[in-house]
């Protein structure tokens, strides 16, 4: 086999111009027999080296330097008495024919007969060190899960305690790889890489399906009139709304005009929808379903329009039948609440997934809002990890509003009496607190939700973000510090200078809380209000990201019996987590129930609607392929 690249005959004549490479066997070799003192050592080495090539070499030869080469054994230049004990070690890649060339570029420095043929020699020498020292020291790469990746020019030094690790690790995964059968590496890889309580549902066989259908595309017909939207609530009441009116408007093939939101609520809020919402995206991405404008049209606003609250869970038919003639005979018609006006289910698909196309696509916050939540979003993952968002309800208008008193002092479970009493719209004033509390019916305690976390195995360093306004009693928070201090709300992430335009909007900050709730590792809701569902409704049509609703008729009845000393606390967290295994966000179906009031809603869990099952597909799809090919058999 010729070495470095050099040529020889068939008959072994050399090449003419180039240096003369043979093949020898090893013991045409010279030996250290027949070398003098001074080069025996360098014998003793090649003659090792040789032995090593052959055994490698199929044929029992090995390559061997030139016949010139070979005659100059004993006057090496000192240069090429350094390199070549050295080659096997260190220059192995480098051909015969260099190192011919250097030695004879060395002689020839010897010489002056030629100082043109010096510097250009010293030149050349200077370049195939430099290519040397660059490739052999600054060229280092890694190669980590089958891919190159350059370590920044600089030289990587691994101990062989990194070398043994990496080479367990490679064993295991090849031990492995047979075994799935390529179908599970994801789900293997995160578990390993993922403790099981930041772990999401398995929903891999689920996805979005809110594509506007081709017949449903507006056709810029005729409006039958123009609907004026009064949303009402708080900011994620106000938002479920507003997509109800969406699919309303529709229905009825009616003009929107952009909502007025409530500023009347117990928060007061003036902002509008500008203030919150980015309009322009609103308009532009609904604008083939509806027309949405931003002012009423000029000629209509002398018109009275006539005033109407929408029945509540209306199906499509009602619109049609009884609001839509309306419509058409006033042009335009105002409502006045926008809350919970569209049945959950027994609507149209294309209907279904508008209302979803108006929630996750055309709602979209302001830049002012997305940009901050953002940013307090990294703030907590960046410094800290994976965070829960705790949607803690323990608010004073919630804790009025049921007659939940649990743990809170008497003056305190009185000032909630008065305000429940004073609050015309709150139909229902005698509570039993105790007895609501053991029905299920109260917003967790803050000491309650802290127990909760703790015996479903989230560490006490876990950082928890308070997703709620201002939680209410004087000593409230102690106990969930004492178990918890990592606690974070968005005025002690945001500086003050970040919170300025923010802090006289409750439902700016309440905006701020929705998009960090939304990103957070892991969603617990302590109760089932506004925020609540839309918030989980949105995280399953984000991937069935982890959320964890507590069962609280049942963790009453356990954190009762803990607090008696019946039950230790190694069984009292095993029946936690027992009893909320199926409850930690996994896909299944919506369920109509025995009325709307109480069944589940459609913003709290858009499965059927707007999310769609592979499996169900390829069920429904399979038999329509089968027909369709018996068909064309006939």
């Amino acid at each position: 086999m010729s070495s470095g690249g050099a040529n020889s005959s068939a008959t072994g004549s050399p090449i003419q111009g180039g240096p003369t490479t043979t093949r020898r066997r090893v013991a045409d070799l010279p030996t250290a027999e027949s070398d003098n003192n001074n080069s025996s050592s360098y014998s003793d080495y090649y003659t090792l080296a040789s032995n090593d090539e052959e055994a490698d070499s199929p044929n029992g030869y090995m390559p061997s330097i030139s016949s010139s080469w070979g005659s100059h054994y004993l006057h090496q230049h000192p240069v090429m008495r350094y390199l070549l004990p050295r080659r096997k070690l260190l220059f192995s890649w480098v051909p015969d024919t260099w190192f011919i060339w250097i030695d004879e570029t060395c002689h020839c420095l010897k010489s002056s007969r030629n100082m043109g043929r010096k510097i250009l020699g010293v030149l050349l020498l200077m370049a195939v060190v430099s290519v040397f020292f660059k490739v052999s020291f600054l060229s280092s790469h890694v190669e980590v899960n089958g891919k190159l990746r350059r370590e920044n020019g600089m030289l990587i030094l691994q101990t062989f305690k990194e070398d043994w690790a990496s080479a367990q690790r490679v064993v295991a995964e090849t031990r492995v790889e047979p075994q799935t059968e390529h179908s599970m590496p994801k789900r293997v890889l995160e578990r390993v890489s993922t403790p099981e309580i930041w772990m999401k549902p398995n929903s891999d066989n689920y996805h979005q399906c809110i594509s506007r259908p081709l017949n449903r595309i507006r056709t810029r017909s005729k409006t039958n009139g123009y609907i004026i939207v009064h949303a009402n609530g708080g900011l994620n009441q106000m938002r479920t709304g507003i997509c109800d009116m969406v699919a309303i408007a529709k229905i009825m093939n009616a003009t929107l005009v952009l909502p007025s939101l409530d500023q009347e609520s117990f928060w007061t809020d003036p902002s509008d929808f500008k203030d919150i919402f980015d309009w322009r995206h609103f308009i532009k991405v609904l604008k083939d379903d509806i027309e949405i404008v931003e002012y009423l049209p000029i000629k209509y606003k002398a018109i009275k329009p006539i005033v109407k609250a929408p029945v509540s869970w209306s199906r499509a038919s009602y619109y049609r039948k009884e609001v839509l003639p309306l419509l058409k005979r006033h042009k335009v018609i105002k409502f006045t609440h926008s809350d919970s006006r569209l049945a959950n289910n027994g609507l149209a698909a294309s209907i279904q997934r508008l209302r979803c196309r108006a929630n996750y696509e055309a709602l979209r916050y302001t830049k002012e809002i997305e940009d901050l939540g953002r940013t307090l979003v990294d703030r907590l993952k960046n410094t800290n990890g994976p965070y829960i968002a705790l949607h803690l309800r323990y608010e004073k208008d919630m804790l009025a509003f049921t007659g939940c008193i649990h743990n809170l002092a008497a003056e305190e479970g009185d000032e909630l009496t008065v305000m429940r009493y004073s609050v015309r719209h709150w139909k229902e004033k005698e509570i039993d607190s105790e007895e609501r509390r053991r029905e299920g019916g109260c917003p967790m305690t803050p000491r309650e939700a802290a127990l909760f976390l703790k015996a479903m195995g989230y560490p006490s360093s876990t950082p928890i973000y308070i997703v709620a306004g201002e939680i209410y009693g004087s000593n409230s928070m102690a106990a969930f510090r004492s178990e918890y201090p990592n606690v974070f709300s968005h005025s002690t992430l945001a500086t003050e200078e970040e919170l300025e335009m923010f802090k006289p909007y409750q439902n700016r900050l309440a905006a701020l809380d929705y998009i960090v709730a939304l990103e957070s590792d892991v969603f617990v809701y302590t109760y089932d209000g506004n925020m609540a569902k839309a918030v989980q409704g949105h995280r399953r049509f984000e991937g069935f990201r982890k959320t964890i609703n507590p069962d609280r008729q049942n963790f009453v009845k356990l954190i009762d019996q803990l607090d008696m000393g019946i039950m230790p606390w190694e069984q009292f967290s095993w029946e936690v987590k027992s009893l909320h295994s199926d409850r930690l966000g996994a896909p299944y179906l919506r369920q109509p129930g025995e009325s709307p009031r109480l069944e589940e809603n459609f913003y709290a869990n858009p499965l059927p609607g707007c999310i769609c099952s592979r499996y169900r597909e390829q069920q429904i799809s399979s038999p329509k392929l089968d027909q369709k090919f018996s068909s064309v058999q006939r």
